[in-house]
């Protein structure tokens, strides 16, 4: 049975390809309907998990889809800020912080791979606080750099967005670490 918190979850992965669409147009406006939709989706974020926890409806579902819908969503828009010209017609993420982009792209994937094999040896890794950080900050980030394209005479938005994507990749190697401890533990 699909409840609330779980339709909130849906919501934000059929968001994802709105998101892309409307980021492979390098206009102001189209980063601007961008910003909107994609700040709406993260506050879904946050209620999902909330109103799951608030109403005893937590599901092995949410559960599953929660940390999909957060890597899809984050991944889909860090290609796309990254491959996509801006309004100025060079990408939002490029040159050196192209490397911050790389780590949490490759860390969603190491960490999507090791739960996979932990799960098989049934070893349940829990979602730490530090990680709930890590994704607000990658959120964070990357709304403020989509709201730079929209507003690229303000440099501070963009510099603010660049400074906490560095910051979100830091909080993704040290999550990521916590997470390849415990399963080089479990492996032979």
């Amino acid at each position: 049975m699909l409840t609330l918190p779980n339709l909130l979850t849906l919501s934000r992965i059929l968001a994802v390809p709105i998101l892309v669409f409307l980021l492979w147009k390098p206009g102001w406006y189209d980063y601007a309907v961008t910003f909107v939709l994609y700040c709406l989706v993260g506050i879904t974020d946050y209620f999902d998990g909330y109103l799951a926890r608030a109403q005893g409806t937590v599901s092995r579902l949410g559960v599953f889809l929660d940390p999909i819908a957060d890597k899809i969503m984050v991944a889909a828009v860090i290609v796309m800020l990254a491959a996509r010209p801006g309004s100025d017609g060079t990408p939002i993420i490029a040159d050196w912080h192209l490397i911050p982009a790389l780590v949490i792209l490759l860390r969603e994937i190491i960490v999507s791979g090791l739960r996979e094999f932990l799960a098989g040896l049934r070893i349940s890794v829990p979602v730490s606080q530090l990680a709930k950080w890590k994704t607000t900050l990658q959120l964070v980030s990357l709304g403020a750099l989509i709201l730079a394209g929209a507003l690229p005479s303000w440099s501070w938005v963009y510099l603010f967005g660049v400074v906490c994507l560095w910051a979100a990749a830091a909080l993704t190697l040290l999550t990521g670490w916590d997470y390849l401890r415990v399963g080089l533990r479990h492996m032979d």
